[in-house]
C-alpha cells in the first residue's frame, strides 16, 4: 500500500525560468515554467524516495524537523 505524504514546494522565477525547491528533502528542480518546475520537482522527489537509503530520507526529515524546532523555542 502506497502511503501520501505532503512537502512544501517552493517556486520562484530565476532568469527566464523557474527554481523549485522542496525545503524538507533539501531537493531542487527548475522548469521553463511554473507548473514545469512544481511537475519536475515532483519527479526528483519521487526518484529520491524509490532511490534513497532510507536512513538518507529519516536524516533529511528529521534534520529539518530540528531546525524547525530550534527555530520555534527561539
Amino acid at each position: 500500500m502506497k502511503s501520501t505524504q505532503q512537502f512544501t514546494a517552493i517556486i520562484e522565477r530565476e532568469g527566464d525560468g523557474y527554481v523549485s525547491l522542496c525545503p524538507e528533502l533539501d531537493i531542487a528542480s527548475q522548469g521553463d515554467n511554473i507548473e514545469e518546475a512544481r511537475q519536475n520537482l515532483i519527479e526528483a522527489v519521487e526518484l529520491f524516495f524509490e532511490t534513497a537509503d532510507p536512513s538518507e530520507v529519516q536524516n533529511r526529515l528529521h534534520s529539518k524537523f530540528m531546525e524547525h524546532e530550534r527555530k520555534s523555542c527561539n
